[in-house]
């Protein structure tokens, strides 16, 4: 019941909210657009608690240093994007450009200033990612991505890709990893849904200047291991790392 009942609440706040942003994006500003957004995402971490009994337990805030910066994330559940927005006032997220298939949805995404790119990588990808970036962090905005570019079951991990690297090194801006465990409550895109208290853990900011390989081996290392203690954590279950998968195409 708990599944059916947070899934009519799903699709109820996302049409309704979906077509008030819509008609939000014609205004001029990113302001009214983001209003909406930011209600939406503040009703589904409600609806999470009300109907799925998934609460939120979110660790190392105070970690999180001024001004603008790169949240890399650990990615089990299609519920991290609103945990994690629902953090912050303003935040530019990286997503692929799968979702512009939806109607009117790009409209939205564009007046966001959300960084659109291709979902198969290559170099008009990480071109359209630095444009974007720039933009953000002139902005004073955060920017969220997801590494591995996939939705991972829990237990599993993906080849972390290198677009975060590049905004990392272009841009001069620290990276903050991110582990969670939501996936055991909430996983990938699935219909059940499980109660309890998922945690999300910002953990210590990566400094700027590393070179490309230190810096991609040292976030999947920290995300990587601290997610799996985390899972272990809400399972009673001894820490066991993350099986690498082939990416999917």
């Amino acid at each position: 019941m708990r599944s059916l009942a947070f899934n009519i609440a799903y699709w109820i706040l996302s049409i309704g909210y979906g077509l008030t942003a819509a008609f939000a994006a014609l205004a001029p500003g990113r302001g009214p657009t983001s209003r909406v957004i930011r209600a939406y995402v503040r009703r589904m971490v409600q609806a999470m608690a009300v109907f799925a009994g998934i609460r939120l337990d979110v660790r190392g805030k105070d970690r999180l240093p001024d001004g603008a910066f790169i949240i890399a994330s650990k990615h089990q559940s299609w519920g991290d994007g609103f945990a994690t927005y629902d953090q912050f006032d303003d935040l530019a997220f990286v997503t692929g450009d799968h979702l512009e298939k939806f109607p009117l949805l790009g409209g939205v995404l564009k007046k966001l200033g959300a960084i659109v790119v291709n979902s198969c990588g290559g170099h008009e990808a990480r071109q359209a990612l630095a444009t974007r970036a720039a933009e953000a962090k002139a902005e004073n905005r955060k920017i969220l991505i997801y590494p591995e570019g996939h939705l991972a079951p829990v237990g599993q991990k993906f080849r972390y890709r290198s677009g975060v690297w590049h905004m990392y090194r272009d841009f001069d801006m620290p990276v903050v990893p991110l582990a969670t465990n939501l996936g055991l409550f909430w996983p990938e895109e699935k219909y059940e849904k499980h109660a309890g208290t998922a945690t999300l853990e910002f953990l210590d900011p990566i400094p700027v200047g590393l070179p490309k390989d230190e810096f991609l081996a040292r976030l999947e290392a920290v995300v990587e291991t601290r997610t799996a203690e985390l899972i272990a954590e809400a399972t009673g279950q001894p820490v066991t790392p993350a099986v690498l998968m082939d990416t999917p195409k």
